[in-house]
């Protein structure tokens, strides 16, 4: 993969007013959302799943016999 450094190096600090420094400091993912690329979510990690566990139990009465 070839990426367009100048026009990344443009749209960073140029179009959204990054310092050099800032720019250079980010990681792809982090520009590619800045830029406006994706919805910002990022994949449930494990504490994210246990989170939801603990706030949707599994309690046996699903209405619809899944459980």
């Amino acid at each position: 993969m070839t990426l367009d450094w100048p026009a990344l190096m443009r749209a960073g600090m140029r179009g959204l007013g990054l310092p050099p420094r800032t720019f250079w400091e980010l990681t792809p993912a982090e520009l590619a959302f800045l830029l406006g690329a994706g919805d910002g979510r990022l994949p449930m990690d494990r504490a994210g799943l246990a989170e939801l566990a603990a706030r949707f139990p599994d309690t046996g009465d699903d209405p619809d016999g899944r459980t």
